[in-house]
């Protein structure tokens, strides 16, 4: 499953381990995918409820393989659970692949479930994990609301607030394409953007929210600012630091200005660097009448 930031991935996550604890059904939530393939291992087998202390990997697997035949020979079914996937590295995706080998002439021993960002199926998608894309027997991708969802989402939590029959009076549709507008869809922004404009309305003791005072929300929170970040610019000539090769796509003017200013700074360092290495060559003459000092 695939969302972009503050879709509800997790709380769908949430919902899920909710269910599954009713339905007695044993399950790994990993919630930090920043780990090498053997602290992988070591989670999901502890999450599970077995020792792993001062056991190699083998044994780790073994266990594994044990605990899960034992339980599908009870008619008991086992989930792993992986939230930000996006982050796993290429090789713990790879035990995840060889965890699906786990498996009886019928159907698989353990069902899994990988939860990220798109950037997952971006990472999928390479040549080294070809393997383990073709094992996924089921794709969801959560998408953001539409004008008329976020409408029916603000009716529906103001009605859970008790405030049921005030939604026109305090979010005139007027404003509610505002939100949309700011919000992209996002119910995580939504959220944000209604409880800030509730609370700055309050203030000003008005009786409902109007598109000015979202517009002041979002400049608070700078819901239209978006910036790159470059991470580690390789250093230059003369170890001057040089921008990332790649330019913002929007801006390429502003970048060709720029790289042509580096380059005119770094020749004149050249050629400074140069005259000062040609001074100290140079013998100190000077001159008094026809003599040289």
């Amino acid at each position: 499953m695939t969302g972009e930031v503050g879709t509800g991935k997790t709380l769908l996550v949430r919902c899920l381990l909710e269910l599954l604890n009713r339905k007695n059904v044993a399950y790994a939530y990993v919630f930090n995918s920043i780990l090498s393939p053997m602290e992988f291992l070591q989670y999901v087998a502890g999450d599970l409820g077995l020792p792993t202390a001062g056991k190699n990997k083998s044994e780790l697997l073994l266990d594994l393989s044990s605990f899960l035949i034992a339980r599908h020979q009870q008619k008991l079914t086992t989930v792993l659970v992986v939230d930000e996937a996006h982050h796993l590295p290429v090789e713990v995706l790879e035990e995840v692949r060889l965890l699906t080998n786990l498996e009886t002439a019928e159907e698989k021993l353990l069902q899994i479930l990988l939860v990220g960002q798109p950037e997952l199926d971006l990472k999928m998608d390479s040549v080294e994990l070809r393997q383990l894309k073709q094992r996924i027997a089921l794709r969801s991708q959560l998408e953001p609301l539409t004008l008329e969802e976020t409408q029916g989402y603000i009716h529906r939590r103001l009605q859970l607030a008790a405030a049921e029959g005030h939604n026109q009076d305090l979010f005139p549709l007027e404003t509610i394409s505002s939100i949309y507008r700011h919000s992209r869809g996002i119910p995580r922004l939504i959220n944000t953007v209604c409880e800030n404009a509730l609370i700055t309305s309050f203030a000003r003791q008005a009786h409902s929210i109007t598109p000015d005072v979202i517009e002041e929300v979002a400049v608070d929170f700078r819901l239209g600012v978006v910036h790159r970040v470059q991470s580690n610019p390789a250093p230059g000539r003369n170890g001057q630091l040089q921008p990332a090769a790649q330019p913002p796509q929007d801006n390429g003017e502003v970048w060709q200005a720029v790289k042509t200013l580096l380059q005119l700074h770094d020749y004149l360092q050249s050629a400074r660097t140069r005259d000062e290495r040609d001074e100290e060559e140079t013998p100190f003459v000077v001159s008094r009448g026809n003599q040289k000092i």
